[in-house]
């Protein structure tokens, strides 16, 4: 395949390449093994990619590594072909084996992420969130942060794509008007995931657990654990296992829905009013 050596080319790698495969799962990226003389890579493709698309993943795997230390698939490089339209991102191949899948070490992973922190809330450069633009910028307060970058933002396109009717639009307003009331302007500043569901980690060799397609910000971590309990994917023993390792305040699930809208807002903007009754259940229990 002529886009795939052209890539391995352009980031260097002068092994040479022997046969593919093309893997199943990815909804937003063709995704790729590739053998070559010297061993397996991973090659995430995408066809009229935004700019910076896979640059903002490869900040955020870098960040993962190398400033909190944590077990993530190492960039190896980018690639863009002007000609073919496709961007790309190069990635160490991470063996999974059928050693079962050590949730423990996932929350302790998560904990050692969480104490990794940073003078700001925010992000000094934009990132996404599944295939939606994320506009970050440094700031001094969470509350400000997370109510005009991340509930903000996603209101805006919500409301730009026809998926906030009136009472919906009406209530996050309020919403927005009042959060002061339940997010804490000054939390712990967080390196956090971003992207923290089922589906962004992986048990590598001996079950070790590996992050994987990182949105990384600092933050309020209860974000990540909002997350992670929305749409299931991590057992008991991951969560008392962070709880052991870095407890949360005693009333943190007061303010999980509030944290888990800025993701449903993120899958109505992505997938459809599917999503619209899950908001407005969240709207209607902090604004009635």
């Amino acid at each position: 395949m002529r886009i795939i050596e052209e890539a391995l080319a352009q980031i260097g790698i002068d092994e040479e390449f022997e046969t593919y495969e093309r893997l199943g799962g990815g909804d937003i990226n063709e995704a790729y093994r590739l053998n070559t003389s010297e061993g397996s890579y991973f090659l995430k493709l995408k066809k009229k990619a935004p700019e910076a698309f896979f640059e903002a993943e490869k900040q955020g795997l870098d960040a993962l590594i190398n400033q909190a230390g944590v077990h993530a698939p190492k960039p190896l490089g980018l690639y863009r072909s002007d000609s073919s339209g496709y961007a790309g991102l190069l990635l160490e191949w991470i063996e999974t084996d059928k050693t079962p899948a050590r949730q423990a070490d996932l929350g302790y992973e998560t904990a050692k992420l969480h104490r990794t922190g940073a003078g700001y809330y925010g992000y000094t450069s934009d990132t996404y969130i599944g295939e939606l633009p994320q506009p970050n910028g440094a700031f001094s307060s969470w509350l400000e942060y997370y109510r005009d970058r991340r509930i903000g933002k996603q209101a805006e396109l919500a409301k730009n794509r026809g998926l906030l009717p009136v009472k919906r639009a009406e209530r996050l307003t309020k919403l927005r008007e009042q959060l002061e009331r339940w997010i804490p302007a000054e939390p712990h500043a967080s390196l956090l995931h971003g992207d923290l569901w089922g589906g962004n980690w992986l048990a590598g060799p001996g079950g070790q657990p590996y992050f994987i397609d990182p949105s990384v910000l600092y933050g309020d971590r209860e974000l990540d654990i909002a997350f992670s309990k929305l749409f299931g994917g991590f057992s008991a023993e991951f969560y008392s296992a962070y709880q052991a390792d870095f407890p949360l305040a005693y009333n943190w699930k007061e303010r999980e829905p509030l944290y888990q809208l800025f993701y449903l807002l993120v899958h109505l903007n992505m997938f459809g009013e599917v999503y619209g009754k899950s908001v407005d259940r969240i709207l209607k229990h902090y604004i009635g």
